[in-house]
C-alpha cells in the first residue's frame, strides 16, 4: 500500500477548540504508531493431545494459534447457560434467544449436587434432563461444551460437590475414595450424553476438566488434572477439545489440555467495600493472557502454567463476564459498555474463542428443601442469594433480554461473518502503550493483522473512571508494503468510546482500504452481497477505496484513493463498483440502529432485522417480543420499515398492604473466609417488613408478564405461603420477576418481605444506588408494584 500523509499533530490550538469538557493528553502521548510487519508464530498443529475431531458434520481442530472448522480458521462465540437453573419447559425458546444474540456454542456446568439430590441417586429427569438439553442445542445448530467439574464453583454449595462426598473424601485430589465417586458420576453422565459427541454427529465439541484449579501437593496439581483427563478418556468422553481454566496460577499437564481464560468488569467476591481500581480487562494484552483475581476459592503461590504455554496454545476464552453476580457484601451494577468495552478489548488482544460466563441467568434449585447456594457459613468465600442467579447477564434469570445484549450482538455477528479472517491475524502493540491499568490518559489500542489486512481496535472506556479525550487522532500502521495512515481526516475519540475499524478488507472482490466504521455482518439480496457496517463515532464515516473505484455517494480523490464521507442512517446504502465491474453494497447503520440489529435465518437465508423488540428466529419465522408496548416497529434489511399494533393487556399498578412492620435489623457480622460482611442468619428475617398482594389469576394467559418491584432494603424475599419463589439483594435496580413459571400460583396472596438495610452496613453499593437511599438508621420500603405484560408479534 502506498504511504499517505502523516496524522495531524496534536496542538494547543486543537485542544482549545475541543473546549474544556474533556481532560487533555500530553504531546508525548500523541504518537499513534504501530509496526504490524511481524507475521507471528509459525503455525503448527497435531502437537496437542486432543480427542477425535472428525465426524459426520465435519472436522474441528486446534492449532497453536486458533481453532479450525473444516480446515478453516474458526472463531466461535460461547455462552454459559445452566440448564438445571431454568425450567425445562422453556429451554428451547431460551436457546433460540441465545442463537439470535450470536452465540454459536452453549456451555454448561453439570453441577453434581443439582442432579444427585440423595446419596447414590442421580436424577436426570425434568429440569435435570441433560440429554434433552443437548439434543435441543443440536436441533438448532448450536454446539455444546460440557463442563462436568467435578468441582465447578458456579456460586454453588461446595462448588457443586454433594455434601456427603465433601464429608467422606478428600475432594479435588487423587484420593481413591474421591476418584471412585467422580467415576460414578461421570459414567452416569456419559450414559446420558452417549451418541451426542462430535464424532457421532452430535453437538458436543469440548470438555472442561475441573475448574479454577491451582492446588498443588501430593495427589493434586498437574497429577490430578492428568488423572481426571485419563478417567474421562477411559469412560468414553472423546471430544475435539479438552480445556482447563487458566487463571489464578493454574496447574495442568502441558499438551493434555488447553487453558481457557476470562475476566470480569468488577469483583463481587472482593472483600473491599469501596470502588475498585481500574480493571486490567480494559487494557489490551500483549504479554500475558491471564487476568487478575477471578474468584478462585483456593490460593497457590507458585507460578502458573498458562502463560508459559502461549507459544503452543491459542488464546481461548471461557469466562469473560457477560455480567457479574450480586453478592451480599458487594453489589456492583454494570452498564452495557462496561461489558462490551472489556470484551472488545480482549478480542483485540487475540482472543480466538469468545466465551461468556454467564450469558443466560437462572435460579438455583432446591434439593429436598435444602438450598444449594454458596455461603460463607458452609465454607465458601461468598454469600449468594438462595435462589437468584441473574448475573446481570445478556439474557436474565427469567429469560428477559437485557440492555447489555444489544451492546454485544454487533461483535458476535462480526465474528460469525468475518471471524475466519480475524482468527489467524497476529496481535501487534503500539509504540506507546499505557503505563498500566491506572493510566487513563494514553490511548489504548491494538492491531490484529495478516499481510496488508487487519483490524484496528480502540478502547477508551474504563468502568467507573473518566478517560481522556483524544482529539485530532489518526493512526499509522506499518505493513509489509509500507506505512498506512488513516483516517484521512482526523477524528476525536471521546471518553467511553470503544470500537474496531478494518483496513485492507476484501468485500467480495472489492478492496476497502479502510473505514471509520465497524463491520458487522454480510447478507445478500437479489441485487448482490450487502456488507453491513455500523458507525462508531459521531459524524460522517470515512470509507476509502483504491483509485478507479466508483461510489454511489459523493467522494473525493486523495493520495491515490477514492474517499467518501458518508453520514450513517437507518437506511444508508452505498453501492461500490470496482474497475472490473464487480459490485457490492455497503449498508451503513447509525449507532442506534446497530444496537437494534438482529441477525438470523429467515426461510433459510441469512437476514437482518432492525427493531427495538427482542427477536428470536424460530423455524416458522422471526418472533418479536417486548414488554409494555403494543406497537411493534421493524425493518427487514434492506427493505422498508413496517409497524403493527397488537391487542393485549396493558401495564397495571398492583395494590399492596403492609402486613408487618419492620423490626430492628441486627448488626452485620464480620467474619467468614473473606473476613468481611456475612449474610444475616435466617433468624434475622424476623425483623423484615412484610407486604401482601394478589396478582390476577389470568396475568399470563396471553403470554409472559413481569412483576416489577421498586423497593429499598437489604434482602427481599417473595413467598407464596411458606414457599420462597425468589430472593434478591437490593442493588438499586428494579427487581423484575417473570410470572409464567408461576402460573399455577397466581390469583392467591403472595408476601414480599424486606429485611431492613442498616445505614452502617459494611457492604459495597454503586454510587447511583446509594444516592436513592433515604436518611435514617435503616430502610425497608416497598415503593411500588407494577404488572408489565410481554407482547409478541410475527412480522
Amino acid at each position: 500500500m502506498p504511504t499517505i500523509d502523516r496524522r495531524t499533530a496534536l496542538t494547543a490550538t486543537g485542544l482549545a477548540a475541543m473546549g474544556a469538557a474533556f481532560p487533555a493528553r500530553s504531546a508525548a502521548q500523541s504518537a499513534l504508531d504501530l509496526d504490524a510487519r511481524d507475521p507471528g508464530l509459525p503455525l503448527k498443529s497435531g502437537h496437542l493431545r486432543m480427542g477425535t475431531g472428525t465426524g459426520p458434520n465435519g472436522a474441528i481442530g486446534v492449532t497453536n494459534r486458533f481453532l479450525t472448522r473444516d480446515g478453516r480458521p474458526w472463531l466461535p462465540v460461547m455462552g454459559e447457560f445452566h440448564f438445571t437453573r431454568f425450567p425445562c419447559a422453556y429451554w428451547e425458546e431460551e436457546l433460540l434467544k441465545m442463537k439470535a444474540a450470536g452465540v454459536t456454542v452453549v456451555a454448561s456446568y453439570i453441577l453434581w449436587n443439582h442432579v444427585e439430590l440423595l446419596p447414590g441417586r442421580i436424577d436426570w429427569t425434568g429440569d435435570r434432563d441433560i440429554r434433552r438439553f443437548v439434543t435441543l442445542c443440536q436441533a438448532h445448530d448450536l454446539l455444546f461444551f460440557l463442563r462436568p467439574g467435578p468441582w465447578g464453583h458456579a456460586e454453588a454449595r461446595f462448588g457443586g460437590i454433594p455434601d456427603w462426598i465433601v464429608a467422606g473424601t478428600r475432594p479435588r485430589s487423587n484420593d481413591p475414595a474421591y476418584m471412585v465417586e467422580v467415576e460414578r458420576f461421570w459414567r452416569n453422565l456419559h450414559d446420558q450424553v452417549s451418541g451426542l459427541f462430535w464424532k457421532d454427529g452430535g453437538p458436543i465439541v469440548g470438555m472442561q476438566i475441573e475448574n479454577e484449579y491451582n492446588l498443588d501437593g501430593q495427589g493434586q496439581g498437574r497429577a490430578h488434572i492428568a488423572a481426571l483427563k485419563g478417567l474421562a478418556r477411559d469412560i468414553g468422553y472423546d471430544v475435539p477439545l479438552y480445556t482447563v481454566t487458566g487463571w489464578d496460577q493454574t496447574l495442568y499437564p502441558k499438551g493434555e489440555v488447553v487453558p481457557v481464560h476470562g475476566g470480569y468488569p468488577d469483583e463481587p467476591w472482593s472483600a473491599k467495600t469501596t470502588k475498585l481500581p481500574p480493571k486490567e480487562n480494559y487494557l489490551f494484552r500483549f504479554d500475558s493472557r491471564v487476568s487478575g483475581d477471578l474468584g478462585a476459592q483456593t490460593r497457590n503461590n507458585r507460578h502458573g502454567d498458562a502463560d508459559d504455554d502461549m507459544a503452543d496454545t491459542p488464546f481461548l476464552g471461557a469466562e469473560y463476564g457477560g455480567g457479574v453476580p450480586v453478592m451480599y457484601r458487594r453489589r456492583p451494577l454494570l452498564a452495557p459498555a462496561d461489558v462490551a468495552a472489556a470484551v472488545t478489548t480482549q478480542v483485540g488482544s487475540g482472543v480466538n474463542l469468545l466465551g461468556y460466563y454467564m450469558f443466560h441467568g437462572g435460579a438455583n434449585p432446591l434439593a429436598n428443601g435444602r438450598s444449594l447456594e454458596e455461603t460463607q457459613r458452609s465454607g465458601g468465600y461468598n454469600d449468594c442469594p438462595v435462589i437468584a442467579y441473574d448475573f446481570q447477564a445478556p439474557i436474565g434469570q427469567y429469560g428477559e433480554v437485557n440492555a447489555v445484549n444489544a451492546a454485544l450482538r454487533p461483535l458476535h455477528y462480526f465474528l460469525s461473518a468475518y471471524g475466519d479472517r480475524l482468527a489467524p491475524m497476529t496481535v501487534h502493540a503500539p509504540a506507546i502503550q499505557p503505563a498500566g491499568k491506572d493510566d487513563l490518559e494514553t490511548l489504548r489500542w491494538s492491531v490484529r493483522a495478516a499481510g496488508g489486512s487487519g483490524f484496528l481496535f480502540v478502547n477508551n472506556h474504563v468502568r467507573q473512571y473518566a478517560t481522556a479525550a483524544h482529539p485530532a487522532t489518526r493512526f499509522t500502521v506499518t505493513l509489509a508494503d509500507g506505512p498506512l495512515t488513516f483516517p484521512a481526516r482526523a477524528v476525536t475519540i471521546a471518553p467511553g468510546a470503544y470500537f474496531f475499524w478494518p483496513f485492507g478488507m476484501d468485500l467480495d472482490g472489492i478492496m476497502l482500504d479502510w473505514a471509520t466504521a465497524q463491520p458487522v455482518t454480510r447478507i445478500a439480496d437479489a441485487d448482490g452481497p450487502i456488507h453491513v457496517f455500523a458507525a462508531t463515532l459521531p459524524g460522517p464515516v470515512e470509507l476509502a477505496f483504491p483509485a478507479g473505484t466508483r461510489l454511489s455517494a459523493p467522494s473525493r480523490t486523495e493520495q491515490g484513493r477514492v474517499i467518501a464521507d458518508v453520514a450513517p442512517a437507518p437506511d444508508r446504502m452505498l453501492t461500490v463498483t470496482a474497475p472490473d465491474g464487480r459490485r457490492v453494497h455497503i449498508l451503513l447503520l447509525d449507532q442506534t440502529s446497530a444496537s437494534h440489529l438482529w441477525v438470523g435465518d429467515i426461510d433459510g437465508k441469512r437476514s437482518a432485522i432492525v427493531t427495538t423488540a427482542d427477536t428470536l428466529f424460530a423455524p416458522q419465522g422471526p418472533l418479536l417480543r417486548q414488554r409494555g408496548s403494543a406497537r411493534f416497529d421493524w425493518r427487514i434489511l434492506p427493505g422498508p420499515s413496517a409497524s403493527a399494533t397488537v391487542k393485549g393487556p396493558t401495564p397495571a399498578t398492583i395494590r399492596f398492604t403492609q402486613s408487618r412492620a419492620a423490626g430492628d435489623a441486627p448488626p452485620i457480622v464480620i467474619g467468614g473466609p473473606a473476613k468481611a460482611a456475612m449474610q444475616p442468619l435466617p433468624e434475622a428475617h424476623r425483623a423484615a417488613a412484610a407486604f401482601t398482594f394478589t396478582l390476577p389469576a389470568d396475568a399470563v394467559e396471553s403470554g409472559d408478564a413481569f412483576l416489577e418491584i421498586d423497593w429499598r432494603g437489604d434482602i427481599g424475599r417473595l413467598f407464596d405461603g411458606t414457599a420462597m419463589l425468589d430472593d434478591a439483594y437490593w442493588d438499586g435496580r428494579i427487581w423484575r420477576i417473570g410470572l409464567k413459571r408461576f402460573a399455577d400460583r397466581l390469583g392467591r396472596p403472595w408476601t414480599l418481605t424486606i429485611l431492613p438495610l442498616r445505614a452502617d452496613a459494611p457492604i459495597y453499593l454503586d454510587d447511583m444506588a446509594r444516592a436513592t437511599l433515604p436518611p435514617g438508621d435503616q430502610v425497608a420500603r416497598l415503593l411500588a408494584l407494577r404488572l408489565v405484560p410481554e407482547l409478541e408479534h410475527r412480522p
